[in-house]
């Protein structure tokens, strides 16, 4: 039986940590069981046969499939609705007020499955309705697992994973595929652009950001990473911009953003 031995955890948390900035060491059990069945089912004999094959330096679809089990985090329509909310009632006022050139710049940099950039973009589409002509508000949304980006850019989703989206959406942004799934209509799935990205990387833009979304990937990361993460975010705001973190997540006490209200920050003007 093919078993998970410590010099096998320890070598997949190293690695990880090291590529990706996700702390693995408590999900030993999580670990195990999103690869046992890859490991079994391509025939190596050991966790150690499979990790000196995949682990060579040199890019593959295993090593790809691997990062794709272990980076992969749960999500929602609506999930933290204050967020959207604050979106709607501040950030969107303040875009359609002072983006002089119509061309707001929004990041959500853990789209994850689709879910999250979707919210966003129906949130968008009900503040603006008839002003929307002239606006580029398309949202850029970023994950490192290149599996949930193919999900997230097919945006169907079955009945069960749309639970607590409200009636009219369902009717305004939903187009039924089967008894069981249905599509994010292609007027809102045209909103989202989706790129592969990874936080550790230096992040390059055109234009700083007057949003980013940044939220429930930083739980999984040591402090330091947290931390330098968040000061290349504030680097990439326009002054007056916000970020959106989790709200299980926070900032350190010497940040140089300005605090809002529980998980949403600004860059001071």
């Amino acid at each position: 039986m093919i078993t998970l031995t410590d010099a096998d955890f320890i070598r997949i948390v190293e690695y990880i940590k090291k590529h990706y900035g996700i702390n693995l060491e408590k999900k030993r059990i999580l670990v195990e069981g999103r690869l046992i069945n890859t490991v079994s089912a391509k025939g190596y004999k050991s966790f150690k046969e499979y990790l000196d094959t995949i682990l060579t330096g040199e890019p593959s679809h295993e090593l790809e499939q691997f990062v794709n089990k272990l980076t992969t985090n749960h999500t929602f329509f609506l999930r933290e609705p204050e967020h959207f909310e604050f979106m709607k009632s501040t950030v969107l006022p303040q875009i359609e007020r002072t983006v002089k050139d119509r061309d707001a710049r929004i990041w959500c940099a853990a789209s994850s499955s689709g879910q999250e950039p979707y919210t966003m973009a129906m949130t968008i589409d009900e503040y603006f309705g008839t002003r929307r002509q002239g606006w580029d508000l398309k949202i850029l949304a970023t994950d490192i697992s290149t599996e949930v980006l193919a999900e997230a850019f097919a945006g169907i989703y079955s009945i069960d994973m749309l639970q607590g989206v409200p009636d009219e959406w369902m009717k305004k942004y939903f187009v039924k595929v089967d008894n069981e799934r249905y599509r994010v209509c292609d007027r809102i799935r045209k909103e989202i652009v989706y790129r592969q990205f990874n936080l550790m990387d230096e992040i390059r833009y055109k234009k700083p950001f007057d949003l980013i979304s940044c939220r429930n990937v930083m739980i999984y990361f040591d402090a330091k990473t947290k931390n330098d993460l968040i000061e290349r975010l504030y680097d990439c705001l326009k002054p007056g911009g916000y970020l959106f973190i989790g709200h299980a997540e926070n900032v350190p006490p010497n940040t140089r953003f300005e605090y809002v209200e529980p998980a949403i920050y600004r860059r001071p003007r």
